[in-house]
């Protein structure tokens, strides 16, 4: 297979687009010129973004090398929120021709527009990502990805669509007939969360079938983040490629970064529409490539909806370019705002889920359910077991042992680790909730 940056065809066979494998020089150069051309749209036509430039001192003209961008100030969720709805486009509302906005489960929801530009400079995005992932001529996606605000499913239709693919736009939930139609229609390739995938491959052993043998050849997963050890179960299961495809819908939605099937070493940032940084999460101090720390996002071609160093709240490095010229990040494994914090050590759900998958008698379905014990914080694991296995019996007894004393060893906080039957934790038809706070509020 073709790994090197220069090369003029994806693993799949379709034509890479010229800037993949464009110089580093060039792609700089186009990065400082969208870069100036975005702040000034900030700058002209978004009073907040003028508010803040104004109270930190700076102006777009201020901005000589892509260095300068870290004199800026950060946009965070909050700043969205506080201007709910339309306080941040950057052109009139007669010009948005799509409205995406997040659940507000925690407060106003933020909402994304887009003109018809910017969507169809995502369907493109969405499409190199598709084709990086080894998209072939004449396939078929199965979208499971849900439809509506989200921006999973039609960020990912659109995309399937632009290259020119046949699309199943199912959405999420109904697995027994998710499994019927991929029986039936015989995709090739499905996008969804992860952790969804590995319900509809419990659907298809329900039935007595074999997932491995299905037609799927490519899965296509994100929306929440997965480990590698998640990566191999489920290309063990299904028998296909497992690649990691990376948005967020204040960015654009899917189609931010997305990994090369013929590396599968972390998703290549699109560099040519998002320049990214990394930055300590406590102090907001910029951080060189190759350190961990939070990311940041600037857009450098957004119309509505212009995004200056976002906090994107996910946790990663940035690693030098592979299968492109652009730049990757390490696979997304936990966020700075879903890290639990028991007796002051931080503890991450990736961290858990590693575990559990070194365990041949747990299954990866699993949820931490934090409580509280007289003024001390406690951790609660609970994981099923394989299907053939019951809680009681000793094999998944000695497995929750190990996963107990594992956690202790490495993590170093005490957890109490509770073995469940097959099918008891919640499935997820979305984003996978990992971790359950049952502590009193203040």
């Amino acid at each position: 297979m073709t790994t090197h940056a220069n090369a003029s065809l994806s693993a799949g066979g379709l034509p890479l687009e010229p800037i993949e494998r464009a110089s580093t020089d060039a792609l700089r150069t186009l990065q400082l010129q969208r870069l100036r051309a975005q702040l000034t749209l900030a700058w002209e036509r978004v009073p907040h973004y003028r508010s803040k430039f104004e109270a930190a001192g700076v102006h777009p003209g201020d901005l000589r090398t892509l260095g300068d961008l870290a004199r800026f100030p950060f946009t965070t969720k909050d700043d969205l929120r506080s201007n709910y709805p339309f306080g941040m486009f950057a052109v009139a509302r007669d010009q948005v021709v799509r409205l995406h906005a997040s659940s507000g489960t925690t407060g106003k929801p933020t909402v994304v527009g887009y003109t018809a530009a910017d969507i169809d400079t995502w369907a493109q995005l969405v499409a190199r990502s598709i084709r990086a992932g080894g998209a072939r001529r004449g396939d078929m996606v199965h979208v499971s990805y849900g439809y509506g605000l989200f921006t999973g499913g039609l960020g990912a239709h659109y995309g399937a669509e632009k290259l020119g693919l046949t699309v199943v736009p199912f959405g999420g939930g109904q697995t027994e007939r998710q499994v019927q139609l991929i029986r039936d229609f015989a995709p090739s390739i499905i996008m969804v969360t992860p952790s969804y995938m590995l319900a509809i491959a419990d659907e298809f052993e329900r039935q007595g079938l074999k997932s491995e043998s299905c037609s799927l050849r490519i899965g296509i997963f994100g929306a929440e983040p997965w480990t590698n050890e998640m990566r191999a179960e489920i290309e063990r299961r299904v028998g296909i490629d497992a690649v990691d495809i990376y948005g967020l819908s204040e960015v654009m939605g899917p189609g931010v970064a997305s990994e090369c099937i013929e590396t599968k070493d972390g998703p290549t940032i699109w560099e040519d529409h998002f320049y990214p940084e990394i930055i300590d999460p406590d102090t907001g101090a910029l951080l060189p490539d190759g350190e961990f720390g939070e990311l940041v996002f600037t857009s450098l071609t957004k119309e509505a909806l212009p995004i200056i160093r976002y906090r994107t709240r996910d946790l990663t490095r940035l690693l030098p370019g592979t299968a492109r010229t652009m730049r990757r990040m390490q696979k997304i494994t936990g966020r700075s705002d879903d890290m639990m914090i028991v007796r002051g050590v931080n503890v991450f759900p990736s961290q858990i889920e590693e575990m559990i998958l070194q365990r041949a008698e747990l299954a990866p379905h699993y949820v931490c359910e934090l409580g509280k014990d007289g003024p001390l914080d406690t951790l609660t694991v609970r994981v099923e077991t394989k299907p053939g296995l019951t809680a009681d019996d000793a094999a998944a007894t000695q497995a929750a042992r190990a996963l107990q004393q594992a956690v202790k060893t490495f993590i170093g906080v005490t957890a109490d680790v509770r073995i469940e039957p097959p099918g008891t934790i919640e499935r997820s038809v979305g984003k996978a909730k990992r971790v359950v706070d049952k502590r009193p509020k203040p």
